[in-house]
């Protein structure tokens, strides 16, 4: 996986930088989700690992996701085909993904709670992590009744533990020791 990262970030980091100079970010995002679906089936997935001509490829390829590509699109599906990295692009895209998201300044947050937060809530929790991470925060909200109360936050490498499940683990390592 890290192999695979270390080939797609560079084509991941021209896509970007080439959508951001022409102002069309989503549309890029678009293709390349498109492009990376395809790649990831599985008849495609065969015939990508094959032994076919790379200009073939990249033309059956291109055929495979008609309209979805535009010109750009095309010419990097072409390049990836010439040095044989069209099954990066599952890994491009997700690149890509994180790219756009940090340079829109947002961020997903993990909230795992005991029971579902009301939407005031969520708009409460939303805006101090805003506040926060000084990014625009999209939350994804999970019910895990094994946390008993409070909320467990994950936002990228930073984890909030406020759950009463880990603070009674807490004070049970805190007694045994």
């Amino acid at each position: 996986m890290a192999e695979l990262t270390t080939v797609a970030r560079p084509y991941a980091t021209a896509a970007f930088n080439f959508a951001v100079e022409q102002k069309a970010i989503a549309e890029w995002q678009e293709m390349l989700v498109f492009a990376a679906e395809v790649a990831a089936n599985e008849t495609v997935e065969e015939l990508l690992t094959g032994s076919m001509a790379a200009d073939k490829l990249a033309e059956v390829f291109i055929n495979i996701c008609g309209e979805q590509l535009n010109t750009h699109g095309q010419n990097l599906v072409k390049v990836l085909a010439e040095n044989k990295r069209l099954t990066a692009l599952p890994e491009i895209a997700a690149l890509f993904a994180e790219l756009k998201a940090e340079f829109e300044k947002e961020i997903d947050v993990d909230v795992t709670s005991a029971t579902e937060l009301s939407a005031a809530q969520q708009s409460k929790l939303s805006a101090s992590l805003e506040q926060r991470l000084a990014r625009k925060v999209k939350l994804n909200c999970n019910v895990d009744p094994a946390l008993v109360a409070g909320v467990l936050i994950k936002a990228g490498d930073m984890v909030i533990d406020g759950s009463v499940k880990s603070k009674l683990n807490r004070l049970a390592d805190a007694l045994q020791a």
